[in-house]
C-alpha cells in the first residue's frame, strides 16, 4: 500500500461542534430527588463533528478547515484547539457554539446536554467566497463533514463544493437533516440508517448504494453498516463489500469520521476508491476498538499539542505502523502495511497505553514466517498485555541477509503478522538494528527470540534506559527461514 505524500492537502468543509466530557464519581443519591450526585474529577473539552474529522485527517496530510466558529468563549477555545493542528477558515455562524457536555461516572455517560446553535453561516460576503473558492482550489482532495447545521445546505457553499468536484476528488459524509452531496462528488459515504432514509426503504445496503449513487448523481456510494462492513457501488453496477474485522465491546461513536477521513486522505494520495475504502474499514474497525470518541479524546486529553506534521514536513525518519489486534480489546484487528501512514511510535505506545496494561515488544526479519516465528510471537504476547513487532524493512533485511532477500516483501510480511491474534501492530523500521524505534517506542518489555549465550544485546541500554527490561526468549529447534530456503531449493534440485 503506497505512502500518503507528505504535502497532500485535504480541505475539510462541515460543521463543528464543541465535545465537552465532565468526569467525576457518584457515591450517593440527592436528597432533592432520586437522581445520582456527580463528584467532578475532571473536565476535558475537544472538537467534535467536522473538527473531529479534520484532525482525523491531520494525521496523514495537511489539512485546512472550513467551518462556521461562534464569536464567544467557547467559539475561542474550540478555533484554539484547531489550530495547533490544522489552517482555520472562520465563517459567520449563526448562535453560540454548539457544544455537547456529557456527564460520566466510572467511564459510562449518564447524561448528555446540547446547547447553542443552530450553527448555520448565515450569508457570506464576497471576501468569504473567495477564501472558500481559493482553499478549496487548492486541495488535494476535499471532505465535506456534515453534521446537520446547515452549511451543506448553503447555496453558495454548495456551487463551490460543485465546481470543486468537477477538478478533484470530492467525499461527502452526509447528515439526515444535511443537503444532498453535489452532483459529480466522488464518493458519498452514509451509513445504513441515512442510507435507508434517503432511500425511502428498507433494501439492503448493497441495494442502497447503487441507488443512491444514481440518484444522487455521485460517482460512487459507499455503505457502511457497522460492524459487517462496507459496501461500494457506482450506479448500474454490482456493490463491492468490503467486510469489517470484529470489534466486540468497543465504541462505535466516532467510527464514521474515521472512515471518511481515511478515506479522503487516502484519495488525496492517490488511491482508487476501492482501495481507500479497503483502507477506512480498516481503521474505522481499530478506531471502534480502541474506544471510538472516548478513547480518542482521552487520547487527546493525555497527549502534549503538536503541530500538524503533514504542514511541517518530516524532519527525520519516521517508522511506519499498522494495526493488528485491538489495541483495546482481546478481539483481533487486522490492518494493512501503511494503513495508517503519518502515525509516530509515540502515538502508538500512547494509543496502547491508554488502554491500559504492560506493552511488549519483539523483532526481527519475519521473511517466510514459520512456526518459530509463531511459537516467538506467541510466547512475547505472554509477557504483557499489547504487543508491538518490530520488523527490518526490505532494505534492511538485504544488508543483513544478502542478495535475494528478503524472499516476501515488507508490505506482505505485515500483512501476515497482523493476522495473528497475538500482535497488536506492526511497526517497519529502515535502520539495521531497532534501537532508534525502541528508543521513541519505549516498551516495557524488549523479548527476543534466539540463543545469546550470555552476550548483550546491542539494544538492552536503549531499552533500559527507557524504563523496560529484557527476556529472551527460545526458538523451536531446528526452524529459521534459512533452513526453510536451502530445503526448497535442494528440494527443486532433486526435482529437476
Amino acid at each position: 500500500m503506497s505512502r500518503i505524500p507528505a504535502r497532500a492537502h485535504v480541505v475539510v468543509v462541515g460543521d463543528v461542534v464543541l465535545d465537552a466530557d465532565v468526569d467525576g464519581r457518584v457515591e450517593r443519591l440527592s436528597p432533592d430527588a432520586p437522581v445520582p450526585v456527580v463528584d467532578v474529577t475532571g473536565r476535558r473539552e475537544s472538537p467534535g463533528g467536522a473538527g473531529l474529522a479534520a484532525l482525523l485527517c491531520a494525521a496523514g496530510a495537511q489539512v485546512t478547515l472550513v467551518a462556521p466558529v461562534a464569536d464567544d468563549a467557547a467559539g475561542a477555545r474550540l478555533a484554539a484547539q484547531l489550530e495547533r493542528h490544522l489552517t482555520l477558515v472562520r465563517l459567520p455562524h449563526q448562535g453560540g457554539t454548539r457544544t455537547k457536555t456529557r456527564i460520566r461516572s466510572g467511564g459510562q455517560s449518564l447524561v448528555r446536554v446540547d446547547d447553542g446553535g443552530p450553527g448555520a453561516p448565515g450569508d457570506l460576503d464576497a471576501e468569504a467566497r473567495e477564501a472558500v473558492r481559493e482553499v478549496l482550489a487548492a486541495a488535494d482532495a476535499v471532505l465535506v463533514s456534515d453534521y446537520g447545521a446547515g452549511v451543506t445546505r448553503d447555496p453558495a457553499l454548495r456551487d463551490l463544493l460543485a465546481t470543486a468536484a468537477c477538478r478533484r476528488p470530492v467525499v461527502w459524509d452526509p447528515h439526515p437533516r444535511g443537503g444532498e452531496p453535489v452532483v459529480g462528488a466522488t464518493l458519498a459515504t452514509p451509513n445504513l440508517a441515512e442510507a435507508r432514509g434517503a432511500c425511502g426503504e428498507d433494501a439492503p445496503p448493497d441495494v442502497l448504494a447503487a441507488r443512491l449513487a444514481a440518484g444522487w448523481g455521485v460517482r460512487a456510494v459507499c455503505v457502511t453498516a457497522g460492524a459487517t462492513g462496507a459496501f461500494l457501488a457506482a450506479a448500474g453496477t454490482e456493490a463491492v463489500f468490503v467486510p469489517a474485522v470484529s470489534a466486540a465491546g468497543g465504541d462505535p461513536c466516532g467510527a464514521g469520521d474515521q472512515f471518511a477521513a481515511t478515506v479522503t486522505v487516502a484519495l488525496a494520495g492517490g488511491a482508487l476508491p476501492s482501495e481507500a475504502v479497503e483502507r477506512a474499514v480498516v481503521d474505522a474497525s481499530a478506531w471502534v476498538a480502541a474506544g471510538g470518541a472516548e478513547g480518542y479524546r482521552a487520547r487527546l486529553a493525555a497527549a502534549a499539542p503538536a503541530p500538524n506534521r503533514a504542514v511541517a514536513g518530516r524532519t527525520e525518519a519516521q517508522p511506519e505502523w499498522h494495526s493488528g489486534r485491538s489495541e483495546a480489546q482481546p478481539e483481533r484487528q487486522v490492518g494493512r502495511a501503511g494503513g495508517r501512514p503519518g502515525r509516530t511510535l509515540e502515538e502508538l505506545a500512547a494509543r496502547l497505553r491508554a488502554a491500559g496494561g504492560t506493552l511488549v515488544a519483539t523483532g526481527g526479519c519475519f521473511d517466510i514466517v514459520h512456526a518459530g516465528h509463531v511459537a516467538t510471537l506467541q510466547a512475547a504476547r505472554r509477557l504483557g498485555d499489547h504487543l508491538v513487532v518490530l520488523m527490518n524493512s526490505d532494505a534492511s533485511v538485504a544488508r543483513l541477509k544478502g542478495p535475494g532477500r528478503p524472499v516476501v516483501g515488507a508490505a506482505d510480511r505485515a500483512r501476515v503478522l497482523e493476522a495473528l491474534d497475538c500482535v497488536d501492530a506492526v511497526v517497519v523500521f529502515d535502520e539495521d538494528d531497532p534501537r532508534e524505534a525502541l528508543r521513541r517506542l519505549r516498551p516495557d518489555v524488549w523479548a527476543k527470540g534466539g540463543d545469546y549465550g550470555g552476550a548483550q544485546l546491542p539494544e538492552a541500554d536503549v531499552v533500559r534506559a527507557g524504563g523496560g527490561r529484557v527476556v529472551l526468549l527460545p526458538y523451536l529447534g531446528g526452524l529459521s527461514t534459512t533452513t526453510i530456503i536451502e530445503r526448497s531449493a535442494a528440494s527443486v534440485g532433486r526435482a529437476s
